[in-house]
């Protein structure tokens, strides 16, 4: 799937089900060129009588430029370009996504790239509890993974933690526990249900950003699989940044798996490597993070969810 990029026609309404992200777009570019040479602009043409479904889009030639507003897609407008140059034996477009990136001065997207195919209130949609998991097995053993190489060791004292757009599973390490463990969601039957959280808020972020927490509060911020679902991105990193400890670490994982009358249509139309870029930019044009990194986790590229983390920490003088 790195090498190729596998598309379905897609009806123009689908039911409302966790898959893979579709896009509405199809781009044509007169070349490729390679991570070691200047960006060429993208020229892109967008298709809205037909939906795609895009599988792996990015893998394959998308890491060194990325072009973002819908708007600009269209035509007749400026182009979001940032570029990164891959570094000899990296093997992950997405990794490579953020290394060397030149920002542009103002935040490149618009209000309708945060519009959604579904805009009725989240509080209806998550109403009733889903007691599942929206990645797979070895997708999930692999965030796992991560974060007990990145956590502070269990049990240390003083150590908060708070789990963004939670649920009834956080995908902690075994037996890991901290005094404060928040879990911030939307469905109270699910936060109830998670054994790790020692408390839990129920809120609309996309109604109401503002973390209902004190400055410096937290070392840790995770987000699984949920940042695709945020319509005002900058204003909850601005206070992520606000309620994160300086130094503390903010954690956000995503999959190519998304509820996509739910995600914003900038999500839905760019593929993986696109992906880390646009939650990368939520990071810098928030203010008062270091650089982002992006980690490519998946386990078996092709053969399973593939799992990506994009993280940054705040600035020790923020």
């Amino acid at each position: 799937m790195a090498s190729r990029l596998a598309a379905a026609t897609l009806p123009h309404r689908l039911p409302i089900l966790a898959g893979v992200c579709s896009s509405s777009i199809a781009f044509t570019v007169d070349s490729v060129p390679h991570f070691s040479k200047s960006v060429k602009k993208l020229k892109g043409k967008r298709r809205v009588a037909s939906r795609r479904l895009l599988l792996g889009l990015g893998a394959s030639f998308w890491a060194q430029f990325m072009s973002m507003s819908a708007s600009d897609r269209i035509g007749g407008g400026r182009f979001f370009m940032a570029s990164a140059r891959q570094q000899e034996g990296a093997s992950s477009p997405v990794e490579e996504s953020l290394k060397n990136v030149e920002w542009p001065e103002q935040f490149p997207f618009k209000e309708e790239d945060f519009q959604r195919f579904d805009e009725t209130p989240d509080t209806i949609f998550y109403e009733a509890p889903r007691f599942v998991t929206h990645i797979d097995d070895p997708a999930i053993a692999a965030l796992t993974k991560y974060y007990s190489k990145v956590f502070p060791p269990s049990n240390t004292p003083g150590v908060s933690i708070l789990d963004m757009c939670s649920s009834w599973v956080s995908h902690f390490p075994s037996g890991y526990k901290q005094d404060r463990v928040v879990g911030l969601g939307l469905n109270e039957e699910e936060l109830k249900g998670n054994p790790v959280l020692t408390e839990y808020v129920v809120q609309d972020l996309n109604v109401n950003p503002k973390l209902p927490f004190e400055d410096n509060s937290f070392d840790v911020i995770t987000n699984v699989v949920s940042v695709d679902y945020l319509t005002k991105p900058l204003d909850i990193f601005k206070e992520m940044c606000r309620i994160l400890k300086p130094g503390g670490l903010a954690i956000m994982s995503f999959s190519n798996r998304c509820f996509w009358t739910k995600a914003i249509s900038i999500w839905t139309s760019t593929g993986d490597a696109e992906h880390a870029m646009i939650v990368g930019s939520y990071f810098h044009y928030a203010g008062g993070f270091e650089p982002p990194q992006a980690v490519d986790i998946s386990p078996n590229p092709g053969r399973s969810d593939p799992m990506y983390i994009v993280y940054s920490r705040k600035l020790s003088t923020a």
